[in-house]
């Protein structure tokens, strides 16, 4: 008779795999990070990983919706927090904290030679569009408390700091030389004038502190 599923050793067993898989795809690629590679790095046979996961590609897809599930999970404990503009330079934070990972840019090369996989870039933009709409819901929330502008609406404010996270995302691939960690003052530093607004106009201005 087959023992039952202890639900937390699975869910254990799968980040392992997950965590492995994402070292892999960094150090060596797409095509090099072989299921061997990933097992051995993992520390499983190679029946184990394809109990978790039929390809590579579903691997793949695996640590793209870990990122959602996390960013998700990251505005579901921030919910009852009165200031929703402390939310948003949270959330700041914590996606600067997964480009800080020496993994991240290798990672994030190889899923971008990928995106014409139907599997991956329904994963990429189900990821994307996570973050955008619980950015539009704190910002909305921040624009009724005017902690934030209000000349703006909130899907447009969500787009911008989008595009700056992106534009940070593409340094840290693109660019050995870009200090990540030193960069991020600057960063928080262009969101913080993308919410604060031009001076004078109506909820913005001097009023915001630069930083949380």
């Amino acid at each position: 008779m087959p023992r039952p599923i202890d639900p937390e050793r699975h869910r254990a067993r799968r980040l392992q795999i997950i965590d492995a898989g994402l070292t892999a795809f960094a150090e060596h690629g797409y095509a090099g990070a072989t299921t061997a590679i990933i097992c051995r790095t993992a520390g499983i046979g190679s029946g184990t990983f394809f109990h978790y996961f039929p390809t590579k590609d579903a691997l793949l897809v695996a640590i793209v919706d870990h990122s959602t599930a996390e960013t998700r999970e990251f505005f579901d404990q921030h919910a009852a927090t009165p200031d929703p503009r402390t939310v948003l330079f949270g959330y700041l934070d914590h996606a600067v904290a997964g480009l800080l990972d020496p993994r991240a840019a290798g990672f994030i090369s190889v899923v971008g030679g990928l995106t014409h996989r139907p599997e991956i870039a329904r994963a990429l933009h189900l990821d994307n569009e996570t973050a955008h709409a619980a950015l539009r819901s704190t910002l909305r929330a921040a624009q009724q408390h005017h902690r934030v502008r209000t000349d703006v609406n909130a899907e447009r404010l969500a787009d911008w700091i989008l595009l700056l996270l992106d534009g940070f995302a593409a340094r840290v691939t693109t660019s050995p030389n870009f200090a990540a960690a030193r960069e991020t003052d600057m960063l928080t530093e262009q969101v913080t004038f993308l919410l604060a607004g031009p001076p004078g106009e109506t909820g913005t201005g001097p009023t915001f502190e630069a930083i949380d």
